[in-house]
């Protein structure tokens, strides 16, 4: 029989938070660093701590939460696929796999979809489909194929990824790295036309249409349909990873895409670019379980057959029925449509504050993906601060890289909480103001 370890805590002397941050210290790896709350219930644009205080969720779980905590159509799809069949393995057909590769390829406009479950599993698939392409179908020699990424990405965190990702944190230590990769300046489609230009070797260029971990960096408005021209010239794959920027979060369907439900009027501020390899996941679930996806054209995912990429839950039968109910509520509530309103609104009255401040430099974004520049180098500790005060008013907030603080709520909010929302950011920010 396992031994468990009982923990003695004297609750008159530490509070019912810490009890619970201190079990997470005691016996959880250290490889994250949370805003100090312990949150106990969700549901919509409201999460509540284990003492009952109500907070408005400004992250969304890095957009993962973009319909809103605990919809009742994504939960209710989980609970009755539950009931029937979890989990077959790809070793078996099941009922609702294809009915999902259906509905997504049609919803998104591709032919074929590779079923995994996290982002950055996601990602690694995209690589490995471009790579194969590269020597089946564009002629590249064996092992030589390179992949052109930007400076400043974030893709995930596995050992390939992390190669080619320029954050010290994230690389330190965990060598040698994968090679094949080539780093260029975001938002310089020069730069990835130099690049492709000398070299022959490239399969795929992977890109964020906007890069959002590393603090909501919108680029210049024609940078993905240069992009997409380019790469078309040189006939090297163009891989968008969405998994942020996906799923109505910029306003749009897609932030790559202009072929997507979205009102017209929204879907002429972007270029209409369609990636060759589209990279989704996150909100591809609501936040109720965990779903990612690739989708591609024939002539590309052809190149997978039987044995080479696979994924135990990949594919399994709750995650299909979930992403299917969590896709219909993108477009039943007109996720992408509120996005593109709220987000206009935030920003504007946003800019009406920073026009007096001191203390905010810049608010950026697109959509409900938006972040405030403080005045203050990355090494400060006054955008962590903000978001404890923040949260002290009952809004959820954290900063990325120092000194910015991303603000991504889910898309179901209302103008009104929007408003109160803006009201608790702008106050908080007054009383970091300099006298």
């Amino acid at each position: 029989m396992p031994q468990y370890i009982s923990i003695m805590i004297d609750a008159s002397t530490v509070s019912k938070s810490d009890q619970f941050i201190n079990l997470e210290d005691q016996f959880g790896a250290h490889n994250y660093h949370p805003l100090p709350v312990v949150l106990e219930r969700g549901e919509g644009v409201f999460v509540f701590d284990v003492n009952g205080k109500r907070y408005y969720d400004f992250l969304s779980a890095y957009s993962a939460i973009n319909q809103g905590h605990c919809h009742p159509h994504i939960v209710g799809a989980l609970v009755e696929q539950a009931k029937k069949l979890t989990l077959t393995s790809r070793a078996f057909h099941n009922n609702r796999l294809g009915e999902y590769e259906q509905f997504a390829t049609a919803f998104f406009g591709y032919d074929k979809l590779l079923p995994m479950n996290t982002g950055a599993e996601a990602v690694e698939t995209a690589i490995k489909i471009a790579r194969k392409w590269a020597y089946e179908v564009k002629g590249i020699a064996g092992n030589n194929a390179q992949i052109v990424v930007c400076e400043n990405n974030f893709h995930g965190r596995t050992t390939t990824i992390i190669s080619f990702s320029n954050d010290p944190v994230a690389r330190k230590n965990f060598g040698p790295y994968t090679g094949g990769f080539i780093k260029i300046p975001y938002d310089n489609s020069e730069a990835l036309e130099e690049t492709l230009k000398n070299n022959p070797h490239v399969a795929a260029f992977l890109v964020e249409p906007i890069q959002g971990e590393a603090g909501v960096y919108v680029p210049s408005s024609d940078y993905l349909k240069k992009c997409k021209a380019i790469c078309d010239k040189y006939n090297v794959l163009l891989l968008a990873d969405e998994v942020q920027t996906g799923i109505a979060r910029t306003g749009r369907l897609l932030a790559s895409c202009g072929n997507c439900s979205c009102a017209d009027k929204n879907c002429s501020q972007t270029p209409e670019v369609k990636a060759d390899i589209l990279i989704l996941g996150k909100a591809l679930s609501g936040g109720v379980y965990p779903v990612s996806a690739v989708l591609a054209n024939d002539d590309i995912m052809s190149v997978i057959g039987p044995g080479n990429h696979g994924s135990t839950f990949g594919g399994n039968p709750i995650a299909a029925a979930v992403a299917i109910a969590a896709l219909e509520v993108v477009k039943e509530e007109k996720l992408a449509e509120k996005a593109h309103k709220l987000g206009e609104l935030f920003r504007a009255k946003m800019n009406e504050y920073i026009s007096n401040s001191l203390i905010v430099k810049q608010v950026r974004g697109k959509g409900l993906l938006n972040a405030i520049v403080i005045n203050d180098h990355e090494e400060s500790d006054t955008a962590w601060n903000i978001c404890l005060s923040l949260r002290d008013h009952g809004l959820l907030a954290k900063p990325t890289h120092g000194n910015i603080i991303r603000f991504a709520p889910p898309l179901v909010m209302t103008e009104t909480q929007l408003l109160e929302c803006v009201g608790i950011i702008t106050e908080t920010l007054s009383e970091f103001e300099p006298l």
